[in-house]
């Protein structure tokens, strides 16, 4: 039981850490009348579906290699987690970005405009993704796919509702940003740690 609760944790904290700046981008199209709620909901699922398929398949190309050399590649999120650190530091809200890539495809208002915005503001993701799936067994990445499929309908679930309830949205904009680089870390060492990296620097 607690194998299998190891890894619904961490594909939860995967997903919330990497898709946290998507509520932004949700809550744009959700805001906008040209985007029909259909659309949102097929468009994100393929732009997230897309991100893990390309994750998974990279993950694959790296198994001839031996774990603690893959275990490497947990660096990424630890970079990603210490740049947010940075970027949150010296003023810098990740949210920005999201409602840069909301706008530029605003006049679009289809599937594929949707889809690519998700991908184009999840593009890191795979970085992140791919040494997970690296260590991860077959049972286990289907599993985690899974997982991010409910998590993504929880994740449109809850930017419609704060579409509905702006004042709901306030904290999430102004702490969620804050949590997400820790997290990330925390990933990445986990990451390095299963792969047994360490060996390597002893």
């Amino acid at each position: 039981m607690g194998y299998v609760l190891g890894v619904f944790g961490v594909a939860i904290a995967t997903f919330v850490s990497t898709n946290i700046d998507d509520i932004f981008v949700l809550l744009g199209f959700f805001a906008d009348p040209k985007f029909r709620l259909n659309q949102i909901v097929i468009g994100q699922y393929l732009g997230i579906g897309a991100l893990y398929g390309f994750s998974a398949v990279a993950s694959l190309l790296v198994l001839v290699i031996p774990a603690a050399y893959v275990g490497l590649l947990g660096l990424a999120p630890i970079y990603f987690g210490l740049r947010r650190l940075w970027e949150n530091w010296n003023g810098v809200e990740t949210g920005d970005d999201a409602e840069d890539h909301q706008k530029a495809s605003a006049g679009h208002g289809n599937i594929v405009a949707v889809a690519l915005v998700t991908i184009a503001n999840g593009g890191d993701n795979i970085s992140i993704y791919t040494p997970l799936f690296a260590t991860r067994s077959a049972y286990e990445i289907l599993t985690i796919g899974c997982i991010f499929a409910a998590l993504t309908a929880i994740w449109l679930g809850a930017a419609h509702s704060l579409v509905n309830h702006p004042k709901l949205g306030a904290p999430i904009r102004r702490y969620g940003h804050r949590v997400v680089p820790f997290v990330l870390i925390a990933l990445g060492i986990l990451i390095l740690y299963e792969a047994g990296t360490a060996t390597l620097f002893r």
